[in-house]
């Protein structure tokens, strides 16, 4: 190393981890999990357990942890023939791939423990939750249809926060898990449409390169509204009060309002709605269904 490059300060591996994975994005899928698992405990015995509820916060961001470094690591030499994903850290070498394999597994190690802390079903299921993860990525270089497999990575997140609590199946949550797939299924076909031409000549496969930017926008208008009616499905099967229907309204307007802002030859403001639209559905759904379960008798 020069002594020119050895002066540069470089971030440090924690740092640049943690930009790898985008640690913030969790914001996603983790409200989803906080609903099923106190939904879980409002009719377990009408009380918060925080136990519980920290070890839900930490599984589930070990795993999503795990499966983003994962992820970046597999698509590492595809990252760096596309103009948008060539600034990633395992592209310019600010992360090496062992030391992201490294945190990885920590990731993972950190995942499975939260799991048997929580319960034996937990601790059972962990592996199936993992093998999506790992799927995912290698499902672009096989499918048409990737997002289908994300779906069901992320449909397992308010499942798993449902069993933590009960340690029993519950087909409610399900249904929420089912919608929470469909909805980021979904908006990842909005994300894939900025990287139709790259994909194409790189051989990434997607909804967008095999069939068009306007048929994957359509494609997530249905999700969406898909993922709406199971909301719904989901707060009549549990009882869901009026402070929940207030949250699926919200939820409504937020996607009309996505759908109107992208559209097949405009996607100037694909990342208003991927990143600030679908972040906001997430935390205004949670803050509404916590205020119905308190209003109805959820202690703390």
């Amino acid at each position: 190393m020069s002594s020119a490059s050895a002066a540069i300060p470089q971030p440090g591996r924690t740092k640049a981890f943690l930009r790898l994975v985008m640690i913030e994005h969790s914001v996603f899928a983790l409200p989803f999990a906080y609903i099923a698992a106190l939904t879980a405990m409002f009719r377990v015995d009408g009380r918060v357990h925080w136990w519980e509820l920290l070890l839900v916060t930490v599984a589930m961001v070990g795993l999503r942890t795990f499966a983003m470094a994962a992820n970046r690591i597999i698509d590492r030499e595809i990252d760096a023939r596309n103009p948008r994903t060539a600034h990633r850290e395992l592209v310019t070498g600010a992360m090496s791939v062992k030391h992201a394999w490294t945190g990885a597994l920590v990731a993972l190690v950190v995942f499975l423990a939260a799991a048997a802390l929580l319960n034996p079903l937990c601790l059972a299921l962990a592996p199936v939750a993992v093998i999506p993860m790992v799927v995912y990525p290698y499902g672009k270089r096989f499918t048409n249809f990737p997002q289908a497999i994300l779906g069901l990575a992320q449909a397992m997140g308010p499942v798993g926060g449902w069993l933590a609590i009960t340690g029993e199946w519950s087909w409610e949550a399900v249904i929420l898990g089912l919608a929470v797939g469909i909805w980021i299924g979904g908006f990842d076909l909005i994300y894939a449409c900025q990287d139709v031409e790259t994909d194409r000549e790189v051989g990434v496969k997607s909804v967008p390169a095999r069939f068009g930017i306007p048929a994957a926008i359509r494609g997530a208008r249905v999700c969406h509204t898909v993922t709406t009616a199971l909301f719904v499905w989901f707060a009549l099967a549990t009882g869901a009060g009026v402070f929940f229907w207030v949250g699926l309204v919200i939820v409504a307007g937020a996607f009309l309002y996505e759908h109107s802002i992208v559209r097949p030859h405009d996607l100037s403001r694909l990342n208003r709605a991927f990143f600030q639209v679908n972040g906001f559905i997430g935390i205004a759904l949670f803050v509404c269904a916590l205020l119905d379960l308190l209003v109805r008798g959820l202690g703390v």
